[in-house]
């Protein structure tokens, strides 16, 4: 019955997007309600797509490397973010003098959004890859932190007593009770700055980059190439989608995992 039902929803997923694409087609090549330059039509994007596989032209670069300095840029960013938000959450959470000295810092930075730190990160690291990777450390920096913290301080109490009736010290509640309990929370917080994380490369990279994604849409919307354009926010789509299905199979594989093999 559950595969019945994951067939239907593949199928209406399916009729969604071939529903976009076939009205996109008809106002553009069917009735033709819009310039081509304006807005180009499917077949000419996939197209376009072919071509800027192998030709680097209008931006300097073809498509797969535009995509692989952006993954570099972004992974790179966002997995020195994770070692250092993720912990950094979990101490403000169990610790509280590591709270009240971390807090108010914390507290003053949070409401500035990532985008906001591009022109400070150029002016101090230039338009290099470090500049972009900071900008994409602060912009996911809140999600991560806040729903470590969350996480953690959601322990249940009733476990914490049984730790520490079989006589387990403070560092083995959190290590064996508090972390393991809060793995979910942590995960979605990492979901969550995977995405901010992504939109803050694409912003940067149209600021302040030689290279990557960002920086070909930015080009090419100069020279109304438009179909360019789509394939990038496209490509930008497709690499989000597919970077958030990777790390929900890796949530499943630790929480799922850790909960069956209890």
């Amino acid at each position: 019955m559950k595969r019945v039902k994951k067939s239907n929803y593949a199928w209406l997923s399916v009729l969604s997007v071939g529903s976009v694409i076939a009205i996109w087609w008809l106002v553009t090549d069917g009735l033709h309600l819009v310039s081509t330059v304006a807005m180009p039509s499917p077949v000419k994007v996939v197209q376009t797509f072919f071509v800027k596989l192998y030709d680097p032209a209008p931006d300097g670069s073809t498509l797969l490397e535009n995509i692989g300095s952006s993954l570099q840029v972004a992974l790179s960013g966002y997995f020195l973010g994770l070692i250092i938000r993720i912990p950094l959450g979990i101490l403000m959470a169990w610790y509280k003098k590591v709270d009240m000295f971390v807090r108010p810092l914390f507290d003053l930075l949070r409401p500035v959004p990532g985008l906001a730190w591009i022109t400070v990160m150029i002016t101090l690291f230039g338009i290099g890859m470090l500049s972009k990777a900071m900008v994409i450390f602060l912009s996911a920096f809140v999600a991560c932190v806040v729903n470590s913290y969350s996480g953690i301080r959601q322990t249940k109490q009733v476990h914490l007593w049984v730790g520490q009736t079989f006589g387990a010290s403070n560092l083995q509640l959190l290590l064996h009770i508090a972390i393991p309990t809060s793995l979910p929370m942590i995960m979605t917080g990492a979901r969550v700055a995977l995405g901010a994380s992504w939109m803050a490369l694409v912003a940067a990279e149209m600021i302040a980059s030689d290279s990557g994604l960002g920086f070909m849409i930015q080009q090419c919307r100069g020279l109304y190439r438009t179909d360019v354009i789509i394939v990038g926010m496209i490509a930008i789509g497709a690499l989000g989608a597919l970077l958030t299905y990777l790390l929900s199979l890796l949530e499943h594989l630790v929480v799922k995992g850790r909960s069956s093999s209890k």
